[in-house]
C-alpha cells in the first residue's frame, strides 16, 4: 500500500507550490486545489495506518480503495502538470524579474474565453468528489482493516534453529572460520567480551551458521543462550528470554511475572557478572534495539562472547568496535551448491546424466543462496517422485518469472517479504521500480537514480534538497539492507551498479504486478492491467493493447523489433520516462509532444538529429545522447532550465548559450574546441554542476579562461578532463580545487603535468579518494604527498619520461607508516614501485597492486630473456589486512 502513498507523496508539494507561488489564478480553481489537498491530507494520514499491515493481511475492501487513491493521485498530478505547461513560457529563456508578468498576461490568455478553466476547475471538481467518496469507502473497512480469513504463520526461520546437524551441507569450513573470528589467540578466555556479527542477505543461513557454532563451542563456556529478536521485538520479551534461557530452573516463571524493562537489565548483568558465557542474538533490524540490548552485557566477563545475525550492514557494525569483527555471509560455492542440491534431491543417488546440464543452470538462477536451493530442490523431490526432464526445464524457466507465485516456495517468499515489510514507505516504490529491469540485467546506479526523480519516487517538501544526493542514499540503503546485489566498485567505494537476485526479482515482480506499479511484457503470458502506468516491454512477441494506455507514465523497452511498430509513442501525452537505450531506431521526431517528459535516454540508439522541438520538454531532467549519430546539437536544448543531467560524447557540438541551463549537475562529455573562448567562459556559469567530464586541446588562450570557469565551479565531486596536446598549463599552481572533490582524472596519455602540482596535498584534497595523473618525472617526495591524501582509494601514477625508454624509475622505500591508509588499489606507471617501497604498516587495505618494468629490467632480475615483450605489467592480488 506505500504504492499508493508513493503517488500521493510527490503531488501534496505541488499542490502546495501552486497556492503559495506568486501565480495569480482564478478563485474558482484556488478553491479547488485547497479542498483537494484536504482531502489528500487526510487519505495520506489513513494509508500511513494502513501501511503498518502486510498486503496478504489486508481486507480486500481495503485493497481496492488503496488502489483508487492511486488512481486519482496519478489523475491528480496529470491536472497540475498539464495546468503547468499551459503557464509555461514556451522554453524561451527570460529574464527572472519579467517572468512573473508573462505568466500572468499567458493565463490571462489562456483563460480568456473560459474553456480552459473550466476543463481544470471541472477536474478539480471531480477529484475533490471522489476523495471524499474515497474517505467514505475507507471508513467502512477501518474498524475491519485485516483479514479476519488470515491467520498469522510460522516463521519460516525457525526452521534452522532445528535442523539436524547431518543435514548440512558444507557449513564445516564456515563454521570454523567463524569459530576462529570468537577464540583466535591462545589467552583468549582472558580477554574481555567480544562480539562478532554475521550479515548477510535473507536465506543465506545466517542463523544456520550461528547455530552450528553455538553447538559446537557452548561447552567452553559456563552459560549460554540462543535469543532471536526478530522486527518488532517486545523488549520485555527479549530479556526475559535470554534469562530463562540462561537458568530454565531459576526463572522458570518469568515470562508470567511483571519486570521492569531496567529491573530485567540489571537481573542479566548481576547474574553474568564474573561468568563466561556464549550469548546469540539472532535477526537484529534495529540499531536503536541493539543499542539497549547491550547493556545487559558488560566488557568485563572476560572470555565471554556474544554472536549477533543481521540483515542490515548498518546495524553489524553497530554491533561490533571493529570491522574486522563483522563475519560477511558468502553464497555457497558451485561444489557445495551441487552438493545440497543433489543431497535433497536424489537423496544417497548420483545425479542422471541427462539432468547434469539443467541442474547446473538451476543452480546459476539461484545465485548460492542456501535457502533457494532447498526451496527449488523440495519442488522437484516431491513426494519422492521424481520429475521428467521436461519438467525440470518447465522450472528452470520459471524462475525469475514469477516463481514465487508457486505455493511449494512459500518459505521463500515469506523470509524475503520479511526485508521488504521492513522498508521504510519510501523506499518500497524504489526497490519495487527494479522490476521494470529483466533478469541479470546490469543496473547503473547512476541511471536508476535520475529514473526514481524523473518518476517522483525521490522528492522533497524543501526546494533547496539535492534530489541526487538523496537517491543515492535511498540506493545504499537498499544495498546496506541486502535487497540488491552491488556491483562494481568506483572511486568512492560507492557501488556503480546492481543486480537483483532472481528470487528477489520474482518477489517484487509478483508485488508490483498485484499493485499495478509496473506492467512487464516478457512473453510469458502475462495479463496486461486495464490502466497502464509503467510498461517494460523485454519480448517483441506479444499483443499490445494501446487503448490500455492513455495515462502511461513511463516506457521502457529491451528490445529493438517494438518501437513504432507496435506503439505509438507520440499519443502518450502524459509520459515522463522514455528509454530507448540500445534499441534500433532513428526517427523520434515526435518528442517535441511529450511536454511532460522527465527522462529521454537515446543511448546507443541510431538517432541522427536532435529535433527542434526538444526545447518545448520544458519538464525535462535528463538526457542521454551518449553513442548517438548526433554531431550537433540543435540550439534550442539551451532552453531546457530545468535539465539537471546532459550526457553528450566529445564529438558533439553543443550550441552556444549552455550557461542558461542554470539547473545542470552532470555534464559529459564536453568538448571545448579550439579557440571557443565564449564556451569555455559560458561553462564557469553553470555554478551547480559535481560531475564534470571535458575533452580539451592544449591552448594558451583558452588556459586561464578554462582555470577560471573551474574555480567557479566550487559544488565539483568528479572532474575528469582528456587533455590532448602536451604539457596540462592550466591548472596552475595557484588553482584552489573545491573542497568536496572526490574524482580527479586525467585520462589521456598525450597529456601530463611536469611536476606533482603543489594544490594535490592532503589540506586541498580531504576528500579525494580516486586520482588519476601522469607526471614528467615521478620522485619519491612525489608518491609520499599522494600517500598523505587522507581518503585516497585508487591511484594510476605514471612517469612520462621513462614512458617509452628502456629503463624504469626506481623508488626508494618511503617514511611514513601512515601513508595510503585507505588505498586499496594502486598502479604505478614505468615506476619501480614494488610492494617493499611501502614500509610496514602502510596501506592496510591494499587488494590490488600494479606496477611496470621494461623488458630488459626484467631480464636483469630474474637472469633470463625477455624475448620481444618491451613491457610487462605484475598485477598482484593482497589480501587486506
Amino acid at each position: 500500500m506505500e504504492i499508493a502513498m508513493g503517488a500521493i507523496g510527490p503531488l501534496l508539494p505541488k499542490l502546495s507550490e501552486l497556492l503559495m507561488g506568486e501565480l495569480t489564478m482564478e478563485k474558482q480553481v484556488r478553491k479547488g486545489i485547497e479542498s483537494l489537498m484536504t482531502e489528500l491530507t487526510l487519505v495520506h494520514a489513513a494509508l500511513s495506518k494502513v501501511a503498518e499491515v502486510p498486503v496478504d493481511q489486508l481486507h480486500k475492501g481495503v485493497k481496492i480503495w488503496a488502489g483508487n487513491v492511486k488512481e486519482l493521485s496519478y489523475q491528480m498530478e496529470e491536472i497540475v502538470d498539464v495546468f503547468m505547461v499551459r503557464v509555461e513560457d514556451g522554453g524561451k529563456p527570460a529574464n527572472p524579474k519579467n517572468r512573473v508578468k508573462k505568466i500572468l498576461k499567458k493565463v490571462k490568455r489562456l483563460f480568456k474565453n473560459g474553456k480552459d478553466l473550466h476543463q481544470i476547475s471541472d477536474a478539480l471538481n471531480e477529484a475533490v468528489h471522489q476523495a471524499k467518496q474515497l474517505a467514505e469507502l475507507h471508513q467502512r473497512y477501518e474498524q475491519g482493516m485485516r483479514d479476519p480469513s488470515t491467520s498469522a504463520s510460522v516463521d519460516p526461520r525457525m526452521m534452522a534453529l532445528y535442523t539436524d546437524v547431518s543435514e548440512l551441507v558444507g557449513i564445516d569450513e564456515t563454521r570454523d572460520e567463524l569459530i576462529n573470528m570468537l577464540t583466535e589467540g591462545d589467552d583468549w578466555l582472558k580477554h574481555p567480551l567480544k562480539t562478532v556479527s554475521i550479515v548477510g542477505f535473507g536465506g543465506l543461513g545466517k542463523t544456520t551458521l550461528a547455530k552450528s557454532a553455538y553447538e559446537k563451542i557452548k561447552g567452553q563456556f559456563d552459560y549460554d543462550a540462543f535469543i532471536s529478536v526478530s522486527q518488532n521485538p517486545s523488549k520485555k520479551k527479549v530479556f526475559k528470554n535470554i534469562l530463562y534461557e540462561l537458568d530454565k530452573s531459576k526463572y522458570a516463571r518469568i515470562h508470567s511475572e511483571e519486570w521492569e524493562e531496567n529491573h530485567l537489565i540489571d537481573g542479566i548483568i548481576e547474574f553474568l557478572n564474573g561468568k563466561r558465557y556464549l550469548v546469540i542474538i539472532d535477526d537484529i533490524w534495529d540499531t536503536e534495539v541493539w543499542k539497549l540490548i547491550k547493556c545487559a552485557f558488560s566488557k568485563k566477563s572476560l572470555g565471554s562472547r556474544l554472536i549477533t545475525t543481521t540483515r542490515i550492514v548498518s546495524v553489524s557494525k553497530a554491533c561490533c568496535s571493529s570491522k574486522d569483527d563483522i563475519y560477511k555471509m558468502k553464497p555457497l560455492s558451485d561444489d557445495v551448491s551441487r552438493m545440497l542440491f543433489y543431497k535433497r534431491v536424489f537423496y544417497e543417488k548420483g545425479c542422471p546424466q541427462e539432468l547434469v546440464q539443467v541442474s547446473k543452470d538451476i543452480l546459476k538462477k539461484c545465485g548460492g543462496i542456501p535457502l533457494a536451493i532447498i526451496s527449488i530442490a523440495s519442488l522437484l523431490a516431491n513426494n519422492h517422485d521424481m520429475k521428467t526432464k521436461d519438467q525440470w526445464y518447465a522450472l528452470l524457466n520459471s524462475i525469475g518469472r514469477g516463481l514465487t507465485e508457486d505455493c511449494g516456495l512459500e518459505q521463500m517468499k515469506k523470509i524475503l517479504l520479511f526485508s521488504y515489510y521492513d522498508l521504510p514507505s519510501y523506499l518500497k516504490p524504489c526497490l519495487l521500480y527494479l522490476s521494470i529491469f529483466p533478469e541479470d540485467h546490469k543496473i547503473m546506479k547512476g541511471k536508476l537514480i535520475w529514473r526514481w526523480i524523473s518518476e517522483g519516487l525521490v522528492y522533497s517538501e524543501k526546494q533547496e534538497t539535492d534530489l541526487y544526493e538523496l537517491g543515492n542514499n535511498y540506493f545504499n540503503e537498499l544495498v546496506n539492507r541486502s535487497m540488491i546485489q552491488p556491483i562494481g566498485i568506483d572511486d568512492r567505494e560507492d557501488k556503480q551498479a546492481c543486480r537483483v537476485h532472481d528470487m528477489v526479482l520474482d518477489l517484487i515482480c509478483s508485488l508490483s504486478s498485484e499493485e499495478n506499479f509496473v506492467t512487464i511484457l516478457d512473453g510469458t503470458g502475462r495479463k496486461m492491467p486495464s490502466l497502464v502506468h509503467r510498461l517494460s516491454i523485454q519480448n517483441s512477441k506479444m499483443d499490445v493493447d494501446i487503448s490500455r494506455m492513455a495515462h502511461m507514465r513511463s516506457i521502457t523497452i529491451f528490445t529493438n523489433k517494438v518501437v513504432g511498430k507496435l506503439l505509438d509513442i507520440s499519443s502518450f501525452q502524459v509520459l515522463r520516462v522514455l528509454d530507448f537505450e540500445g534499441c534500433d531506431i532513428s526517427d523520434i521526431g515526435y518528442v517535441g509532444d511529450l511536454l511532460h517528459l522527465r527522462y529521454l535516454g537515446l543511448r546507443y540508439t541510431h538517432v541522427e538529429d536532435l529535433p527542434t522541438e526538444i526545447g518545448k520538454l520544458q519538464f525535462l531532467l535528463t538526457l542521454d545522447l551518449r553513442g548517438t549519430r548526433i554531431k550537433v546539437l540543435p540550439s534550442s536544448v539551451v532552453h531546457l532550465r530545468r535539465l539537471m543531467c546532459l550526457y553528450v560524447d566529445y564529438h558533439m557540438k553543443l550550441p552556444s548559450g549552455i550557461s542558461n541551463l542554470a539547473s545542470l549537475e552532470v555534464l559529459g562529455t564536453m568538448m571545448l574546441f579550439d579557440k571557443d573562448l565564449d564556451a569555455v567562459k559560458e561553462l564557469g556559469h553553470l555554478t551547480k554542476l559535481r560531475v564534470l567530464q571535458v575533452y580539451y586541446h592544449v591552448d594558451e588562450i583558452l588556459d586561464k579562461a578554462l582555470m577560471r570557469s573551474l574555480s567557479n565551479l566550487y559544488k565539483l565531486d568528479s572532474l575528469d578532463i582528456y587533455v590532448r596536446g602536451g604539457e596540462i598549463n592550466f591548472l596552475s599552481e595557484d588553482w584552489v580545487p573545491p573542497l568536496q572533490l572526490r574524482r580527479l582524472a586525467f585520462s589521456l596519455p598525450s597529456s601530463w603535468f611536469k611536476t606533482l602540482p603543489s594544490w594535490i596535498n592532503p589540506s586541498s584534497l580531504s576528500l579525494l579518494t580516486y586520482l588519476h595523473i601522469k607526471v614528467v618525472k615521478v620522485s619519491s617526495e612525489a608518491i609520499q604527498l599522494i600517500g598523505m591524501l587522507p581518503a585516497l582509494c585508487v591511484l594510476e601514477i605514471m612517469d612520462i619520461s621513462k614512458f617509452y625508454e628502456e629503463r624504469v624509475v626506481e623508488m626508494s622505500a618511503l617514511s611514513s607508516v601512515a601513508l595510503f591508509p585507505c588505498a586499496t588499489e594502486c598502479h604505478f606507471l614505468c615506476i619501480g614501485a614494488v610492494s617493499s617501497m611501502f614500509p610496514r604498516g602502510a596501506a592496510p587495505r591494499l587488494k590490488h597492486l600494479g606496477f611496470t618494468f621494461s623488458a630488459k629490467w626484467i631480464h636483469q632480475i630474474f637472469h633470463s630473456a625477455a624475448g620481444t615483450l618491451t613491457c610487462m605489467s605484475f598485477n598482484m592480488a593482497l589480501q587486506a589486512a
